[in-house]
């Protein structure tokens, strides 16, 4: 019995020990794999760097590159340590494989196929204000997984890019302008006509406004206490720009009305009894 168990140790071993050489091969192999990656990566860079392609694009053309290289080593020194591989032998077990990992990992999957839809189409660059799902901030990075966003206030949301793509997304910074609204309530018994000029002459000297694209000033509603217009203007895309003039704009109204004599009131409460109140004397 231990003849037995003594020659099945020294065979295990010596099988080891001769493929040794082979194994070490293929871990240079794989090495020098990760070097060539890593420095055709730069390489890429460097090229992508000098022309007008988006940053995303840049990192998925820098990721396939990396990719390409790494599955080469790999495959390499899986021929190495099993010399009966074949190509063709070793892609038909890729493509089994791929359909039962495909099936184990179909959201990562899934996040992976949506980054590089993500990384090759135009809208949404880095750098962009979006705002999807409840979620809203500058896109600071994205990889073939996930999406960093940043919001206004410093968190950083880690989203997956399977809900980036499939959800409707709202970019807030696709042009440099945007329309901001206010509303605006006078009283009920002002002059609209001059209430409306008023609002527009404001509006017009504030320099964050694009007069070009013109002013909106809409009488839109009968409110409680007042009569509410609906102010519009171009300004900054951007939400701290769009804050700013929003600021400038209510400060001008407001000066304006005021200069004009006209009344920005305030909710109006009437109380009515069914009985008489007494007075005390």
């Amino acid at each position: 019995m231990l003849s037995q168990i003594d020659y099945q140790v020294t065979f295990m071993w010596n099988s080891f020990v001769s493929t040794l050489p082979v194994l070490v091969i293929a871990i240079i192999v794989l090495l020098v794999a990760g070097l060539v990656a890593g420095s055709a990566a730069k390489i890429a860079d460097k090229i992508t760097g000098k022309t007008e392609l988006r940053p995303s694009l840049r990192n998925l053309i820098e990721t396939l590159v990396k990719l390409a290289i790494w599955l080469f080593g790999v495959m390499l020194a899986a021929i190495i340590v099993f010399p009966d591989l074949t190509p063709g032998s070793l892609f038909a077990g890729l493509g089994i494989g791929a359909v039962a990992i495909g099936f184990a990992f179909q959201d990562i999957f899934e996040n992976f196929l949506a980054g590089v839809l993500i990384m090759l189409r135009e809208k949404m660059r880095i750098g962009d204000v979006i705002e999807c799902e409840g979620i809203n901030g500058k896109v600071e990075h994205i990889t073939l997984r996930e999406t960093h966003i940043r919001a206004a206030s410093g968190e950083l949301t880690v989203v997956p890019n399977s809900i980036l793509f499939k959800s409707p997304v709202e970019i807030l910074t696709d042009v440099e302008q945007r329309c901001h609204t206010v509303v605006v309530g006078v009283s009920y018994d002002t002059d609209l006509d001059q209430a409306a000029e008023v609002i527009r002459t404001a509006v017009e000297t504030v320099d964050a406004v694009d007069v070009g694209k013109g002013i909106d000033v809409f009488a839109c509603e009968f409110n409680s206490s007042s009569v509410d217009f609906l102010v519009r203007w171009w300004a900054g895309a951007a939400p701290r720009a769009g804050h700013e003039s929003r600021d400038k704009i209510i400060r001008a109204i407001k000066s304006g009305l005021d200069n004009a004599g006209i009344e920005i009131p305030f909710p109006y409460v009437s109380h009515t009894f069914k009985e008489p109140v007494p007075l005390d004397k």
